[in-house]
């Protein structure tokens, strides 16, 4: 089975947001995503808006930006269309927007699912586990100017999988309960066929073939249902990096994308300079994405393919400093930087952790507070406050 690879300019990035809508009053889930899209249809003479569109469920809009050269218009792209869904939702009334891996105590068979044909497919293939797929999530696009650069790129990011994990990890609750886990929706969202970690290919003809067997077997349709967490985009020309749970404030996309913005383009000159990239063990990435998700920013990782351990925190700081130049041949420096300021103030599940602690348990709270950062940005913590706690 061929399969073509878009051309895409290289470097260029385009990001994705899915955001969830909730019940002011009492923080559950609100399955009014159909109320908004046909509001926003309606304010462009009844055709459908080109970037905020459905998801898996009713309770959930998706924000696509365009393709763009900087993180910073991606991400100037995806608020102007926040702001929209957000005149909606105010102009209701009687809901609010946030953004998190998961929601902190709605439950699955309370949601309904968007009218869809794929969508119905995948759930009667899946049942529960489908079902249970109450996880939003930000995925980012880096354009690729050579296809055969594509897998190579992809298996040099898995060695930085669980650096992107654990700073966008935002789902320590589930269904009410704390599971001790930093991002539970990463090893939910694995329970679905062909998603979780990519297999190793050596080659786009194996990659090609990889697909053809699901398609001849009847697992998927196309390769766009390979949900793997970082996987090739042939539509678009792009390596996607779907790993991240749901972040609630523009400024951590930023920082999310320009980190993989810059990774992407670093491995790029890397190849074209001949160099060979780090490709760990599959063991060794799948033990790393247990420990980020487990963990987040507390986690240990296994860096190389000797074994070497480190504090994934201490990692990610000195992998900002070789990703410097970089940042700045892209314009991004400065929100490459913003991930420094993510290390020092705690990811979303820390922060989550805290406002539950402080108001005795009642997960309302933690709604609240996650909706108040949508709107409003994130408070700036003192470095005692922002210490993270044990997941434990």
């Amino acid at each position: 089975m061929a399969i073509e690879f878009a051309r895409s300019a290289r470097s260029t990035v385009g990001l994705e947001w899915e955001i969830a809508i909730v019940d002011r009053a009492t923080g559950e889930l609100a399955s009014v995503a159909g109320q908004v899209l046909d509001a926003l249809d309606a304010g462009s003479e009844g055709e459908h808006h080109p970037f905020i569109t459905s998801e898996l469920l009713t309770n959930t809009v998706e924000l696509v930006s365009g393709v763009h050269e900087t993180v910073a218009g991606a991400v100037a792209d995806l608020e102007h269309q926040l702001g929209e869904v957000r005149t909606v939702i105010d102009d209701i009334g009687e809901y609010d927007l946030i953004c998190a891996g998961s929601h902190p105590f709605s439950q699955w068979y309370d949601q309904h699912l968007t009218d869809k044909p794929r969508y119905h497919k995948l759930i009667e293939r899946t049942r529960w586990w489908g079902r249970n797929m109450m996880i939003w999530g930000v995925h980012v696009h880096v354009g690729i100017d050579d296809r055969d650069k594509a897998l190579p790129i992809l298996d040099g990011l898995l060695a930085y999988l669980p650096h992107l994990q654990a700073l966008s990890a935002s789902s320590p609750f589930w269904a009410g309960v704390d599971t001790g886990y930093a991002s539970n929706r990463a090893l939910m969202f694995q329970q679905l066929p062909t998603a979780g970690l990519p297999y190793p290919l050596a080659d786009w003809p194996a990659y090609e073939r990889y697909v053809d067997d699901l398609v001849r077997t009847g697992v998927i349709e196309d390769h766009s249902e390979v949900r793997w967490d970082i996987r090739p985009s042939p539509k678009w020309g792009t390596v996607e990096v779907r790993v991240c749970d749901g972040l609630s404030s523009a400024a951590e996309i930023a920082a999310i994308g320009a980190l993989v913005q810059c990774l992407v383009e670093w491995m790029s000159t890397r190849l074209d300079e001949g160099d060979t990239l780090t490709v760990l063990q599959p063991w060794y990435v799948r033990e790393n994405k247990w420990r980020a998700a487990r963990y987040g920013l507390e986690a240990e990782v296994i860096t190389d393919v000797a074994g070497t351990e480190r504090p994934v925190a201490d990692d990610l700081r000195e992998l900002l400093t070789t990703l410097a130049p970089i940042a700045d041949r892209l314009g991004c420096g400065v929100e490459l930087q913003q991930v420094r300021a993510m290390l020092d103030s705690g990811a979303s599940y820390a922060r989550q952790l805290r406002v539950a602690e402080a108001a005795g348990g009642d997960l309302k709270a933690v709604v609240a507070h996650l909706a108040r950062e949508l709107r409003n940005g994130i408070e700036t913590q003192s470095p005692a406050a922002s210490a993270s706690p044990d997941v434990d």
